[in-house]
């Protein structure tokens, strides 16, 4: 179970950083109607609200994840009835916050995840918490852009692994997973329905495209902002609301977390 957890925690690390890391490599091209990338990040930093998602493998739900941001989080504080105050970016500043649990395979219980991304007034990433644990095993990733290092510890049934690694090492999950997880990283490279990968190619940038089209939800057709991209040649596709709501969001392994609202008739 350790070994699945490490790899699960080093996987959601990797693709995370893998979208930071190379955040100036985001094109506009593609779509419906293509849009700047930036424009719908910067959406996604300063939502009002916060996002409540389901879950799923396939059609079977695993659990919930809720995504907000510091910007939503100090306008709820506010009162409704009075415009937000100048300055409210700036005070609050850019911060991502996702958490959530889901059930995986045959684990006996239910993964807890907590993550924290804090960006610079200029949308660039400064700093990764990640904490994803289970009832025996406590994996923590720890990131500052600067140190251009991640942090990792892993706290299983007693035992203590502290590792500090690359930016660099990072860009290659294949050697990534068999330096902590050793000779059982072949049948985790599975999890996720990631094969075995040369070096470059895991270490492709990513280009991403943005654009604004129209989905269905419950019986109506609304506007959305779209941006998705190809990982390990497998895509990634998330829909976002005009005001920077999650809706959807497509993964490898046929993982996907999407709103209620998105399955009803």
């Amino acid at each position: 179970m350790r070994a699945r957890l490490v790899f699960i925690a080093i996987a959601a690390f990797w693709l995370t950083m893998n979208g930071l890391l190379w955040q100036s490599e985001f094109g506009s091209h593609g779509g419906e109607t293509p849009v700047p990338v930036g424009l719908v990040w910067r959406k996604i930093l300063t939502a009002p609200d916060a996002s409540s998602l389901s879950v799923y493998q396939n059609s079977d739900r695993m659990g919930y994840c809720e995504f907000s941001t510091s910007v939503g989080q100090e306008m709820s504080t506010l009162d409704a009835d009075r415009p937000p105050p100048e300055g409210l970016v700036k005070r609050a500043g850019y911060q991502i916050h996702l958490a959530g649990n889901v059930a995986l395979g045959d684990f006996t219980n239910r993964l807890k995840f907590d993550g924290r991304l804090q960006f610079s007034t200029a949308h660039e990433w400064r700093e990764v918490n990640l904490k994803i644990s289970s009832h025996l095993t406590v994996v923590e990733i720890h990131s500052v852009a600067t140190n251009q290092t991640v942090h990792l510890k892993i706290n299983s049934d007693g035992g203590l692994l502290e590792k500090d690694l690359t930016f660099a090492e990072l860009q290659n999950p294949n050697a990534l997973v068999r330096a902590l997880v050793g000779n059982v990283a072949d049948s985790l490279l599975g999890v996720m329905d990631l094969s075995e990968l040369s070096a470059p190619a895991a270490t492709q940038k990513l280009v991403w495209r943005a654009s604004r089209t129209r989905v269905k939800i419950g019986t109506e057709a609304v506007p959305v902002y779209r941006i998705q991209t190809s990982i390990l040649g497998h895509d990634v596709l998330v829909d976002v609301s005009t005001l920077g709501e999650i809706l959807r969001v497509e993964l490898p392994g046929n993982f996907s977390a999407r709103i209620d609202e998105w399955t009803k008739p």
